[in-house]
C-alpha cells in the first residue's frame, strides 16, 4: 500500500521525502522491522521508539513517523522517507487501520470492560458461537484466537497495529464475531481508537490498577471511553446490580441493556441452586444447570446470555450450549486429589475478586477448612496490599500469604506491606512463605482431610516475574505434581 493512502486522515506536521512509496507492512517494534516497511516512533512507558529510529533504519525501514524533530539526527541521505506528527501515538490506531482497511467494519465487534469477568464473558462468549457454527475471534488476556488456532497474547488489550493485524486475519479467514476483553490502560492509551464496536459489556468496576490511574474517578473515566465510542447502531450492555453502570452509559449513542440478578433489567438471573460441582441458575424465566461456581459467575453467565440474544442468537439454543460449557482456564478451576481435598485455582488479583471467591467457597464447604494461598504483585498499587491480606484472613480458616509476580520488588517486602491489614487473630492463622512453590506445598501437605485450598493470583499464568526475570510457574502443574 502507498504511504499516502496510510496517512489518509492523519495530521501531519512535516514531510521529508516522497510519499509516492509502497510499503510492506508497519510496525512500531524496531525489533519486527524489515525492508520497505513504515516505523511508528512512539514514546513508551519504559522505552521510547524515537531511540530505535536509526535500528529501524539499519533494519530497511523505508519510512518513519515521529513526533520528536530532534530524533532524525543521523539517518539523513539514507532515502528514509520521515513524517512528523503532533502525537505519534495518537495517530496509530489510525494508520493501522489504514493499513488494514479497517478490519473491525467486517466483523461483529463486542468489546467488554471492567475490572473483573472480562475474560470469562469474552472466551464464553467466542466458545458459543463458535458451537453455533461461526467462525470466531478471540481478543483476550489467556490468548488470542482465530477460528480456532492459538495466538500468544502480550497484554490483555494488544497494540494498534497487533489488534489491526490479528482483526484482519480474522476478516480474510471468515470470521463473523470477534469478541475482545478491552482494558482501562488500553482505553486510556487510545490502543482501540478507529475500531467499529457492534457492542460493549460493562462487568463492574472496583479500585484496581490505581498505581497507573492514580484516582478512581480518573480510572471511571477510562472505561466509560469505551462506551461513548459506541455509535448509534450498537448495543451497551451493563450489570445494574453496580453502582456505577449509569455512569458508563451517560453519554452514549448506543441502546442501552441491562443485566441484573437484583434490579430492574431486560436479562435477569436468578440462582436457585449452589454446589461445588456447579450452580443451578435461572435465566429469563428458564432454569439451566451450569458448571461454574460463584454468584459473580451468575452475574457473567447471564452477561454472556444477553449478549448472545442481542446478537441475534436464540434462546434454546444458547441456554443448551452454556449449559454444556465448563469454566475458562485459571478462573475457579478445581482439582481433586487425595485425602478428599479440593483446590481451586483461580485469577482473583483484586481486593474484590478475592472478596469474592473467598465467599464462595465459604458457602460451599461446609465443615470442611478453608485455606487460601496467595500474594501482591509487585510494581503495582502498593494500596490493596494490606486490604487483600485483611480479606484472606476473614474469610479463610487459614492464609499461606507468599510471592505472586514480584517483577523487581523485594518479595519480602511486599509481604511486609500485606502484614499492615492483619491484626493478631489474622497474624495467628497465617503462614507467610516467600516461595510460592513451597507455600502451596506447605498448604496442601498441611491441610485436613476434605479441606478446600484456595491458590489465588495467578489462575491462567504460567510464569511468574522474580527480580525481572521471568521463569516457568503454573499453579496447575504444582497442585497436580503434590496432590495427585
Amino acid at each position: 500500500m502507498k504511504l499516502e493512502h496510510i496517512l489518509k486522515g492523519i495530521k501531519t506536521e512535516s514531510t521529508v521525502g516522497t510519499l509516492d512509496l509502497e510499503i510492506s507492512d508497519i510496525t512500531s517494534d524496531s525489533r519486527q522491522c524489515r525492508p520497505g516497511c513504515l516505523f511508528i516512533a512512539i514514546e513508551g512507558f519504559d522505552s521510547d521508539g524515537h531511540d530505535y529510529i536509526l535500528k529501524a533504519a539499519d533494519a530497511g525501514a523505508a519510512a518513519v513517523v515521529y513526533q520528536k524533530p530532534e530524533a532524525l539526527e543521523g539517518i539523513t541521505g539514507r532515502g528514509m522517507t520521515a513524517v512528523r506528527v503532533k502525537d505519534s501515538r495518537a495517530a496509530t490506531p489510525g494508520i493501522a487501520g489504514n493499513f488494514f482497511s479497517h478490519p473491525s467494519r467486517e466483523l461483529h465487534l463486542v468489546g467488554v470492560t471492567g475490572t473483573n469477568g472480562k475474560t470469562t464473558i469474552a472466551t464464553l462468549l467466542y466458545r458459543l458461537f463458535t458451537s453455533l457454527g461461526y467462525c470466531c475471534g478471540l481478543l483476550s488476556t489467556i490468548a488470542n484466537y482465530i477460528c480456532g488456532e492459538r495466538f500468544e497474547t502480550t497484554n490483555t488489550t494488544q497494540d494498534p497495529v497487533t489488534l489491526n493485524r490479528l482483526m484482519r486475519m480474522m476478516a480474510d479467514r471468515g470470521c463473523q464475531y470477534c469478541f475482545m476483553e478491552v482494558s482501562s490502560h488500553a482505553l486510556h492509551q487510545g490502543r482501540v481508537a478507529g475500531l467499529t464496536f457492534r457492542g460493549a459489556i460493562f462487568t463492574n468496576i472496583t479500585h484496581d490498577h490505581l498505581d497507573y490511574h492514580k484516582t478512581f474517578s480518573e480510572y471511571i473515566r477510562c472505561k466509560k471511553l469505551l462506551f461513548d465510542s459506541l455509535d448509534r447502531n450498537a448495543f451497551a450492555l451493563i450489570n445494574s446490580d453496580d453502582r456505577n453502570a449509569s455512569v458508563m452509559v451517560q453519554n452514549t449513542a448506543a441502546k442501552v441493556y441491562r443485566y441484573s440478578e437484583g434490579s430492574m433489567a431486560e436479562f435477569k438471573v436468578r440462582i436457585v441452586e449452589r454446589s461445588l460441582e456447579g450452580y443451578l441458575l435461572s435465566l429469563d424465566g428458564t432454569e439451566v444447570w451450569t458448571r461454574f461456581i460463584g454468584d459473580y459467575n451468575a452475574h457473567n453467565i447471564c452477561a454472556v446470555y444477553a449478549a448472545a440474544r442481542l446478537l441475534g442468537a436464540g434462546k434454546e439454543e444458547t441456554l443448551k450450549q452454556i449449559s454444556a460449557m465448563g469454566p475458562v482456564t485459571g478462573r475457579m478451576e478445581y482439582i481433586k486429589g487425595r485425602r478428599g481435598i479440593t483446590a481451586v485455582v483461580d485469577y482473583a488479583h483484586t481486593p474484590d475478586a478475592l472478596e469474592n471467591v473467598l465467599k464462595t467457597l465459604l458457602e460451599l464447604k461446609g465443615g470442611s477448612q478453608l485455606i487460601a494461598v496467595f500474594g501482591c504483585g509487585g510494581n503495582r498499587d502498593r494500596t490493596k496490599r494490606p486490604e487483600m491480606a485483611a480479606i484472606g484472613a476473614r474469610y479463610a480458616d487459614r492464609t499461606v500469604i507468599t510471592s505472586d509476580n514480584p517483577r523487581f520488588e523485594d518479595p519480602n517486602a511486599i509481604i511486609e506491606d500485606m502484614k499492615q491489614g492483619l491484626d493478631a487473630e489474622g497474624m495467628a492463622k497465617s503462614l507467610f512463605i516467600t516461595d510460592r512453590r513451597e507455600a502451596i506445598r506447605t498448604a496442601v501437605m498441611t491441610a485436613p482431610d476434605g479441606a478446600i485450598i484456595l491458590v489465588a493470583g495467578k489462575g491462567h499464568e504460567d510464569y511468574q516475574i522474580v527480580n525481572g526475570v521471568k521463569s516457568h510457574f503454573d499453579d496447575k502443574e504444582i497442585l497436580k505434581e503434590i496432590m495427585l
